[in-house]
C-alpha cells in the first residue's frame, strides 16, 4: 500500500530557534534563551553552570535567531509554495505567560500566535503545535527550581488549558512536551534544572520527570475535554541502540539504553509506570514523591499518537573501554564503522529509521508521527545565496524510502513526516547557524551577522516535488537557477 492520501508532509521548527524577539511583545526570558554559543553551552545545558542572566562576554543566538517574529508571513508563504500540509511549531511559554506563574496570559503573545495560525489556514497548512519545546520561563527556575518543583505541574496545566481553549478550532494536533527524554541528558534544557550541592542527580531528574508526566497527562485530558477533535501526541528523542558486539552484555546494554527513552513514552502511551522503572528506583534507592491520585491521572489520559525525532542510530557497549571512538551526539555512543557520519559526527542510518518505526509500533500499537528528521551540514551559497545541497536531498531521500518501506511493507501506521529545520535555524545542540538543516537559506552566521534574507536551496524544489507526488517521485533533477 502507498502512503495515505491524507499523509501530512511538512517541516518543523521550535520557537526558541527561529522566533527571536525575545523581549518583544511582553515576552520575558526562558531557559533556552540563556544557552550561549561556545564552550559554556554544554555545562549550562547539563545544569552544572548557572547562567540565569545574559552575560556580556557571551553570545546568545536565541536573542534574534532568524527573526521569524517579524518574518513569519514571508516564511509561511515559502512553506506553502513547497506544498506543506502541516507545519510543526512550538509556542513560547514565556511569550504567553511571561513569568510562567502569571494568573492572566499576555494577550499580545496570544495574538501573535493567532496571526500565525490564520496565515497557515490561509494556505491550507495544518499546525502541529508543541506546548513546551525546551522551554521553562526563567522566573520559574529562579523561584521554584524548574521542573524539580511540583508547582510546575499547576503552572504548566494553566498554560496548556489557556492555549487549548484559546486556539480551539485553529489547532487540532498537539504535542505536550518536546523530546521529553532529553530531561535525563540535558536537565537544564529539558527541565530548567540547575543542580545544587548535595543533590542526588538521578533522583532530581526522575522527580522532575514524574512532574512532567503528570502535567502531560493533565494537558492531554484537558485537550480532549476542550475539543474531542483534538489529537494529542507525546514526543521522544528517538533512534534505536545497537549492541557494539554480539556479546550478550552488549545486547543487554542496548535494551537498557532504549528503555531510558521508552520509559517516558510507556507512561504517556500506556498510562502507568513500567515495572523496570519502579525496580530501578527501588534498586538505586531513588525516592520519587508521588501524590495521591497521580496514578489515576496518568491512567486517565493516554496520548492518541506517538511522535519522535530521528537523526541517527546509536551503538553502545557494556564495556567502558569501547567508547574510545565516540560520536558527536549528546547521547554517549560508539562510532559504528558500518555507517557514514555527518560533519558533526552524527551517524547516517536510514534503515535505523525503519527499525525504530517498527519497534515503536510493535510496542505501542498507536499511530506514529516522524516530527524531526534532517541533516545538519555546512552549506556554501553562491553569490546569489543559492545552495546546491544534493547531500541533504540524498539524506532525506534515503530516509523517506525507509519510512515508506515501514508503511508499505511492514504495515506501520504513520500519520506524517516533518523535516527538522525546514528553514535554517539556530542548532539546538551547538547554538550554531552554520549547522544548517533547511530548504531555505537564511543569511545569518554564527556571530549573528547577516541580512536575514531568505533564499531557496536546491532541496526546496525537490521537496516540493516529493510532497506533490505524495512521496512517489523522489528523483533528483538539475535545478534551474533563478
Amino acid at each position: 500500500m502507498a502512503l495515505d492520501k491524507n499523509f501530512l508532509w511538512g517541516g518543523a521548527t521550535a520557537a526558541n530557534q527561529v522566533e527571536g524577539g525575545v523581549l518583544e511583545g511582553g515576552r520575558k526570558l526562558s531557559n533556552i534563551d540563556l544557552l550561549p554559543c561556545g564552550e559554556d553551552r554544554k555545562a549550562v545545558g547539563l545544569g552544572e553552570l548557572e547562567m540565569l542572566e545574559w552575560q556580556e562576554d557571551h553570545y546568545y543566538p536565541a536573542k534574534e535567531a532568524i527573526d521569524m517574529y517579524h518574518h513569519y508571513i514571508e516564511d509561511i508563504q515559502l512553506f506553502a509554495e513547497m506544498g506543506f500540509k502541516v507545519y510543526r511549531m512550538s509556542l513560547s511559554w514565556s511569550r504567553i505567560f511571561p513569568n510562567g506563574d502569571d494568573l492572566e496570559p499576555n494577550e499580545e503573545g496570544l495574538a501573535f500566535y493567532e496571526g500565525i495560525f490564520k496565515e497557515l489556514k490561509k494556505h491550507g497548512i495544518e499546525p502541529l503545535v508543541t506546548i513546551a519545546h525546551f522551554d521553562v520561563p526563567v522566573h520559574l527556575i529562579k523561584e521554584y527550581g524548574g521542573w524539580r518543583s511540583r508547582k510546575l505541574v499547576d503552572f504548566y496545566s494553566h498554560y496548556a488549558e489557556t492555549v487549548l481553549k484559546r486556539f480551539k478550532g485553529q489547532v487540532k494536533y498537539w504535542l505536550t512536551i518536546n523530546e521529553i527524554n532529553i530531561l535525563l541528558h540535558q536537565p537544564f534544557v529539558g527541565g530548567g534544572i540547575i543542580f545544587r550541592e548535595g543533590d542526588n542527580k538521578e533522583e532530581v531528574k526522575y522527580q522532575a520527570a514524574h512532574h512532567q508526566l503528570v502535567a502531560s497527562a493533565l494537558a492531554t485530558k484537558t485537550a480532549h475535554e476542550v475539543d474531542p477533535e483534538n489529537q494529542v501526541g507525546c514526543m521522544l528523542a528517538g533512534g534505536s541502540h545497537y549492541p557494539y558486539t554480539c556479546r550478550p552484555e552488549d545486547y543487554q546494554e542496548a535494551i537498557r539504553r532504549d528503555r531510558e527513552g521508552y520509559f517516558f513514552i510507556d507512561v504517556q502511551a500506556r498510562g502507568k509506570y513500567p515495572n523496570y522503572a519502579l525496580k530501578k528506583f527501588e534498586q538505586e534507592g531513588l525516592t520519587i514523591q508521588m501524590e495521591a491520585g497521580d496514578a489515576e491521572i496518568l491512567a486517565s489520559a493516554p496520548v492518541d499518537f506517538v511522535s519522535f525525532s530521528y537523526y541517527c542510530s546509536r551503538t553502545v557497549s557494556a564495556h567502558a573501554e569501547d567508547y574510545q571512538q565516540a560520536t558527536g551526539n549528546i547521547f554517549a555512543s560508539i562510532k559504528n564503522d558500518n555507517l557514514p557520519s555527518t560533519e558533526w559526527g552524527w551517524q547516517i542510518d536510514p534503515l535505523g529509521l525503519r527499525n525504530s518505526l517498527n519497534q515503536l509500533y510493535d510496542r505501542y500499537q498507536k499511530p506514529l508521527f516522524i516530527v524531526e528528521n534532517g541533516l545538519g551540514a555546512v552549506d556554501m551559497p553562491d553569490e546569489n545565496g543559492y545552495v546546491e545541497d544534493d547531500y541533504r536531498i540524498d539524506y532525506l531521500k534515503q530516509h523517506i524510502e525507509a519510512f515508506k518501506a515501514a508503511v508499505e511493507i511492514d504495515g506501520v501506521e504513520l500519520l506524517g513526516y516533518t523535516t527538522w529545520g525546514c528553514i535554517d535555524l539556530v542548532a539546538a545542540s551547538t547554538g550554531q547557524m552554520s549547522k544548517r538543516y533547511g530548504f531555505i537559506y537564511v543569511d545569518r552566521d554564527d556571530q549573528g551577522n547577516g541580512t536575514m534574507k531568505r533564499t531557496k536551496k536546491k532541496s526546496f524544489d525537490w521537496y516540493k516535488q516529493v510532497i506533490a507526488s505524495n512521496g512517489e517521485n523522489l528523483a533528483v533533477t538539475e535545478a534551474v537557477k533563478v
